[in-house]
């Protein structure tokens, strides 16, 4: 059987606060998305910009952390031909469209268009996934839009007026929240990439997982000056903001990194008492463990944060999730 790849995505955009995904007309009458084969030296994303471009004309945002692949069989010329497609999706804003002469035409559908025009057996599974992301993202975009701008609504705003959203798919099983940013983190806007960012990744190891499969945010997604621990206002202001981002993205689990994220969520005072424990809450299982700046100051808490981590991998098996 002769293997082939090709690459494509699913566009779509914001217009009169609803999402409308873009469908290009074949000649038969049948509705497809801008796709087509990798040509010498592309890797799937360069393959499925340059087909957006060729077949819509189009430069969207690619956006992170989704991608679907589907697979089917044809005959051609009496050789049987296994297709593999992978699908990203892209976004646009004040573009527009201009078919090639593979199409005669284009829609921009809304979610219930989008899914009843697309024929294709191999794309229907995957139809609603895509449909929800986008619901998500555009959703957690717009919570974060309105968490930004917090410093200008509070005379006494201490807090950096810097903005460090959530990093990570917004459809995420797993949550990992943590205190606050620190100043590497203020500076490239990026959740847990300085040096407990680095210790954090050798325990997300432990679960056999990959960082790029959980959402990593903090209680307060604001530096405090000097690396202090945000007051009890400044986390009130900003508890509102993660509660609306843990709704959007549904988390089966939430991993707590130290006091203020295991106080903010669990009213757990004391870490060194609950360390390990797995506790399920409003449909969430919350798995308690310590802050990895603990870790890189004391040793003897590094050691427990593998043991505890072990314990949430377990758990993780169990059900199956790795």
């Amino acid at each position: 059987m002769i293997n082939e790849r090709s690459s494509g995505a699913i566009i779509y955009q914001i217009k009169n606060q609803s999402v409308e995904y873009l469908l290009l007309k074949k000649s038969d009458g049948r509705y497809d998305l801008p796709k087509g084969h990798l040509e010498e030296g592309e890797d799937d994303i360069t393959a499925a910009r340059r087909e957006i471009f060729e077949e819509s004309g189009l430069k969207p945002e690619i956006l992170k952390f989704f991608s679907k692949e589907v697979s089917y069989i044809f005959t051609e010329k009496g050789k049987n031909i296994k297709k593999t497609v992978r699908y990203f999706i892209g976004k646009i804003q004040d573009q527009n469209v201009r078919i090639s002469n593979e199409h005669i035409g284009y829609i921009w559908a809304n979610k219930e268009e989008f899914i009843k025009k697309i024929k294709y057996r191999n794309m229907v599974p995957i139809l609603k996934d895509i449909v929800d992301f986008v619901e998500r993202y555009e959703q957690i975009d717009k919570i974060n839009k309105e968490y930004e701008k917090l410093p200008k609504k509070y005379k006494e705003w201490d807090l950096s007026k810097r903005h460090v959203k959530g990093h990570g798919p917004v459809n995420a099983k797993i949550m990992i929240i943590g205190q606050a940013p620190g100043r590497f983190e203020d500076e490239k806007l990026l959740p847990f990439i300085g040096r407990s960012g680095e210790l954090l990744n050798k325990k997300i190891k432990i679960l056999g997982v990959e960082r790029e499969q959980i959402y990593i945010t903090s209680c307060v997604q604001f530096f405090p000056p000097k690396n202090r621990i945000p007051n009890d206002e400044e986390v009130e202001i900003c508890k509102p903001f993660l509660l609306q981002q843990i709704e959007v993205i549904k988390p089966k689990y939430i991993v707590l990194l130290g006091s203020l994220a295991n106080k903010v969520l669990l009213n757990i005072e004391k870490v060194s008492e609950k360390h390990g424990s797995v506790i399920e809450k409003d449909n969430i299982i919350y798995m308690i463990t310590y802050h990895p700046a603990a870790a890189l100051r004391f040793k003897r808490i590094s050691s427990i944060m593998d043991s505890d981590f072990e314990v949430f991998k377990k758990k993780l098996e169990l059900d199956k999730i790795v």
